[in-house]
């Protein structure tokens, strides 16, 4: 049997990619690299997203992102990983969501790619050129991928579900002007 062949190296470009991406972006959050906030900025626009309390919204977005995409771009417990960037990406496709469908208008489009590329390797498997081939699955079995989608469908609808409610009492009492 071969070392590795073109679904294994297929797997390991969008894991790389994929969780280069992620890593990337959940960094910004966590300590203001690549021109992000770090935690005090983020913290203010989360909770201002709807999101509270903001700096813990922030911590755990940033943790999904940049530890879920780390751990996919090494392979290593990719059902867990690949998960958890699946749920960060829920809540701000629940941002964008008003904004339509496509990023050029500030929609959700970019969240939902990310997202889905996340749930296909959490699905999938990392391939042969992985640290969950080389561990031998150790943190990769058949059984971590529904009980990881479970868990974190249910944490996705608490924290969206609550961001709802708060923006929607905040909504109440206000009136739409009626005449420009």
């Amino acid at each position: 049997m071969k070392c590795c062949d073109r679904r294994d190296l297929g797997l390991l470009l969008l894991r790389l990619g994929t969780g280069g991406v992620l890593a990337a972006h959940g960094t910004q959050k966590l300590l203001g690299w690549f021109g992000g906030g770090g935690l005090g900025e983020t913290g203010r626009a989360m909770e201002a997203m709807g999101y509270a309390p903001g700096r813990a919204s922030a911590t755990a977005a940033g943790l999904a992102e940049a530890g879920g995409g780390t751990l996919l771009a090494l392979g290593l417990a990719t059902p867990a990983a690949g998960v958890a960037a699946v749920g960060a990406m829920a809540g701000a496709a629940a941002v964008h969501a008003p904004n339509g469908f496509f990023a050029q208008a500030g929609g959700y489009e970019y969240a939902v790619s990310l997202g889905l590329t996340a749930a296909g390797l959490a699905v999938s498997g990392p391939g042969r050129l992985s640290l969950d081939h080389a561990l031998g699955h150790a943190v990769n079995r058949n059984w971590m991928v529904p009980a990881a989608f479970a868990v974190t469908a249910a944490a996705a609808t608490a924290v969206v579900g609550a961001r709802n409610r708060r923006l929607r009492r905040a909504a109440e009492g206000r009136q739409e002007t009626l005449f420009d």
